[in-house]
C-alpha cells in the first residue's frame, strides 16, 4: 500500500510564509509528476503546482512567484514553499502524484489534506 502525507500546515500572518511537505510510503519505486493542489472553502479544488520526475516545474497564475515546489527523491517527499501569503491562500492543501510501486504498477494516490490559514 502507498501513502502520502502532508504536513506543515497552519495559521500564518498576511506576508508570512509556510513549507508544506508531502512524504511518500509503502512499497515504492520511484516517484513520478507530483502535484500541490488546494481547496477553499465553497470553492473547487484547484491546482497550484506541479513538478515532473526530471524536475521541471509549473505554477497557477495566482502562486507564480511566491511560491516553490520542489522534491527528494530520496527521501521520497515533495515540498511547498509558500511566502507572501495572502488571505486568499486560505484553503486545504493537498498532495497528489503519480508512484511507482514495487509491482511496477503505476497508481494515482492522494493525501489526506493540511489546513493553511492566513489571517490577522
Amino acid at each position: 500500500q502507498v501513502q502520502l502525507v502532508e504536513s506543515g500546515g497552519g495559521l500564518v500572518q498576511p506576508g508570512g510564509s509556510l513549507r508544506l511537505s508531502c512524504a511518500a510510503s509503502g512499497s515504492i519505486l520511484s516517484l513520478n509528476a507530483m502535484n500541490w493542489y488546494r481547496q477553499a472553502p465553497g470553492k473547487e479544488r484547484e491546482l497550484v503546482a506541479s513538478i515532473t520526475s526530471g524536475g521541471s516545474t509549473n505554477y497557477a497564475e495566482s502562486v507564480e512567484g511566491r511560491f516553490t515546489i520542489s522534491r527528494d527523491n530520496a527521501k521520497n517527499t515533495v515540498y511547498l514553499q509558500m511566502n507572501s501569503l495572502k488571505p486568499e491562500d486560505t484553503a486545504v492543501y493537498y498532495c497528489n502524484g503519480t508512484i511507482e510501486d514495487l509491482r511496477r504498477r503505476f497508481l494515482g494516490v492522494w493525501g489526506q489534506g493540511t489546513l493553511v490559514t492566513v489571517s490577522s
